[in-house]
């Protein structure tokens, strides 16, 4: 019986301090400054796409392996029409990771915007073979390609 509240007791104090510990703060730490991957994919989300393409140079400057800072490069060249330099940036991330499900999907509808219809599809075939149970990046591309052919006359 002791033994039992002496556990006790030592549990109580261990969560007691953790909480103290939890609760306090030093002034000489400062919360870590967000990195430029960060910063980059809000000004995507933001649709800043300038501003996005020079923080995610600095990221592949550093880390030229990074397949999502490459995919959203492509994303934001895409965005501003820039086709060639969207292109060799997924290109880039597909290099690096071919089965980058949001590189695939991009590239696809970047292949949509520049009208080869045959290059979307074989994007899409890819996303089925990654996408065992479905993703959202398969679902996307397909629509897109619907409403491609639909624009076309093909659907």
């Amino acid at each position: 019986m002791a033994h039992k509240i002496l556990i006790a007791a030592l549990l109580i104090l261990g969560l007691a301090s953790t909480a103290m510990a939890a609760g306090s703060s030093s002034p000489s730490r400062r919360p870590a400054p967000e990195s430029n991957f960060d910063l980059g994919l809000k000004a995507v989300k933001a649709e800043n796409f300038g501003r996005a393409l020079g923080l995610l140079a600095k990221v592949v400057r550093s880390d030229p392996r990074n397949a999502d800072a490459w995919n959203w490069i492509g994303f934001s060249n895409r965005k501003l029409e820039r086709f060639k330099d969207s292109l060799v940036a997924y290109k880039k991330a597909l290099a690096i990771d071919p089965d980058h499900r949001g590189a695939n999907e991009y590239l696809g509808e970047l292949y949509l915007k520049t009208g080869d219809l045959a290059k979307a599809r074989v994007r899409l075939d890819r996303l089925d073979s990654i996408c065992y149970f479905g993703c959202e990046e398969f679902d996307d591309l397909k629509r897109a390609i619907k409403a491609f052919e639909a624009a076309q006359g093909k659907g």
